[in-house]
């Protein structure tokens, strides 16, 4: 079963998402999705994010819901087991990308370099995630890649903030860029530069 990523094009910012209490989980999300973003990448480094996930999933079923911080099989299965829809790491886990190609999930390995890019398109992957793009070179680094792996896409995450959003967005090259930027504050703070983002994000459509 081959792994349907149009969710990027439809959502082409991906907020990195940390829960650290499940009381947490709906409020920040409906923020999110009032603020015109329906995607959420959850992070899987706190003691309660398989939950968040599965409440996530139940509560706000019109989001695109994602597992971020993936590092292995184990956490990979869990992820799904908890209704996940697509996968992050912040490198290439092999054995979670071939959890997810059993279960014709999503994923996204993290690959800075171009011998992890060969890498990565060896395994037949052609999206990638770019992390952390602040130090590893920013848009400049994408651009100087891109024409050396056609038809690869980006997706810049760290560094990427409301400042430098449009930039990115309008590379041919990216796909979508995920980042934490619109997770500040409260819920209505979280709305509020949602909105800022999808509207950025809106005015790059192509």
């Amino acid at each position: 079963m081959a792994a349907d990523y149009s969710f990027l094009e439809k959502n082409r910012v991906v907020p990195v998402v940390v829960f650290n209490d499940l009381s947490e989980v709906v409020p920040k999300l409906t923020a999110l999705d009032n603020g015109g973003i329906h995607a959420a990448e959850i992070t899987f480094r706190t003691a309660c994010a398989a939950d968040a996930i599965r409440l996530a999933v139940e509560q706000c079923p019109q989001m695109a819901i994602g597992a971020g911080t993936v590092i292995n099989a184990e956490q990979c299965e869990a992820a799904i087991e908890a209704g996940a829809q697509f996968i992050v790491s912040p490198g290439m886990a092999e054995d979670a990308a071939a959890v997810c190609s059993e279960y014709g999930i999503p994923y996204l390995p993290g690959c800075v370099t171009p011998t992890e890019i060969v890498r990565a398109r060896a395994m037949g992957f052609e999206i990638i995630k770019f992390f952390p793009a602040g130090v590893y070179g920013g848009l400049k680094a994408i651009q100087a890649l891109a024409p050396v792996f056609p038809g690869l896409r980006f997706v810049p995450t760290g560094g990427v903030d409301a400042s430098n959003l449009a930039e990115f967005l309008a590379c041919p090259a990216v796909a979508a860029v995920g980042g934490s930027f619109m997770m500040k504050g409260s819920p209505a703070e979280i709305e509020e530069q949602s909105r800022t983002a999808a509207q950025i994000a809106k005015g790059c459509g192509r």
